[in-house]
């Protein structure tokens, strides 16, 4: 009985490492796999071309959502390939008052739209 017992043993002991491994194995390429999938995700996402340092209480972008630390990859018309500029963002808000901009910020690494429409408030500019 007792050798029948330790063989028995011996077996499930080798069928628990075999286990073992093979989960170990799943989990490294589980993790390889989201690896690779993040860095792909960044690479994919578009090249900002300014950041944002303020934003008033109450203006135009607060109200649009706009929010600090957001990094500007599209405003309106203006992206990164054609950014020369912060004089290209004023023309932009100048010719756009009262009407709705479409501008695209990274947010914590994730793509944000934001409705912003450029107009006349109780502060200064046109955005705040």
């Amino acid at each position: 009985l007792q050798n029948d017992h330790k063989a028995l043993m011996k077996q499930v002991e080798e069928a628990l490492h075999q286990l073992h491994a093979r989960e170990k194995e799943k989990q490294a390429r589980d993790e390889a796999e989201a690896l690779a999938e993040a860095m792909s995700q960044n690479q994919s996402l578009p090249q900002p071309f300014a950041k944002v340092n303020a934003v008033t209480p109450g203006s135009p972008a607060s109200v649009s959502g706009l929010q600090v630390d957001d990094e500007i990859v599209e405003f309106g018309s203006v992206n990164a390939n054609n950014f020369q500029n912060l004089q290209n963002i004023a023309t932009v808000v100048q010719h756009s008052e009262g009407r709705p901009l479409s501008v695209t910020v990274l947010r914590g690494g994730r793509r944000v739209h934001v409705g912003l429409t450029p107009k006349r408030w109780a502060g200064k500019g046109l955005l705040g």
